[in-house]
């Protein structure tokens, strides 16, 4: 697995990269927790998010955001590791442009990141959030969400209380023409310690059922002229 250096907007980002052997792959990109709080893209959840697409023919991208590693620049509160993220994804589609899609997957701060990065991407078709904080983030601009996706949190987690996750849920289930599925683990706190085979098995499920062609939502109804 290729140790990459790229340009983001503020110097350097360091990752890693695994080419797809099919010219056509979808890219996946995979966003870590908190600068601040420990995360990186070696992240045990991030680690695994890449391999689980890697696996099934992605190219697959995880890096640090700025300030994490070998990445210059500063903690930027969220709106500069939204520019990390589309520099990376803008970096690995220079590399495959005969990659038509994406799938972004973020966790924790991650996935607000990755949320951010859906609504600027329309080449982006799927997405994981995990343990998403709308108690401490702001997700009202998922108005629309433009793509189907899977939210998954744990039911003990204390930062992202359940409550507050179901409902971001049930605000976006409202949307037509997209399909949120939404799974809660056991037992699992924000950081799914001895939880994170459960977490996997069921990324690895609905990513498989979405590859099948399964977990399409309903057309939206035609307008009558």
């Amino acid at each position: 697995m290729p140790e990459v250096i790229f340009n983001g907007p503020a110097g350097r980002l360091e990752g890693r990269y695994q080419p797809s052997k099919e010219k056509s792959a979808p890219i996946a990109l995979i966003l870590h927790p908190h600068p601040q709080f420990g995360g990186t893209m070696n992240n045990q959840i991030v680690y695994q998010l890449f391999y689980m697409f890697q696996k099934r023919g992605f190219t697959t991208l995880r890096f640090n955001f700025r300030s994490i590693g070998r990445s210059q620049g500063e903690f930027d509160h969220g709106a500069g590791e939204l520019s990390d993220a589309a520099s990376a994804l803008d970096w690995v589609q220079s590399l495959h442009p005969d990659s038509k899609t994406c799938w972004v997957a973020g966790y924790s701060f991650g996935a607000w990141i990755g949320m951010q990065l859906l609504m600027r991407r329309p080449e982006i078709e799927g997405f994981m959030s995990i343990a998403p904080q709308p108690n401490t983030y702001d997700f009202s601009f998922l108005a629309p969400c433009p793509s189907s996706g899977l939210i998954i949190n744990g039911e003990a987690d204390k930062v992202a209380p359940e409550k507050d996750v179901n409902g971001l849920v049930e605000k976006l289930k409202t949307q037509k023409g997209i399909l949120i599925t939404h799974r809660t683990v056991p037992n699992a706190n924000h950081f799914f310690n001895g939880q994170v085979d459960t977490l996997m098995a069921e990324c690895e499920d609905y990513l498989d059922r979405r590859l099948n062609g399964e977990l399409v939502p309903e057309p939206a109804a035609k307008r009558i002229r």
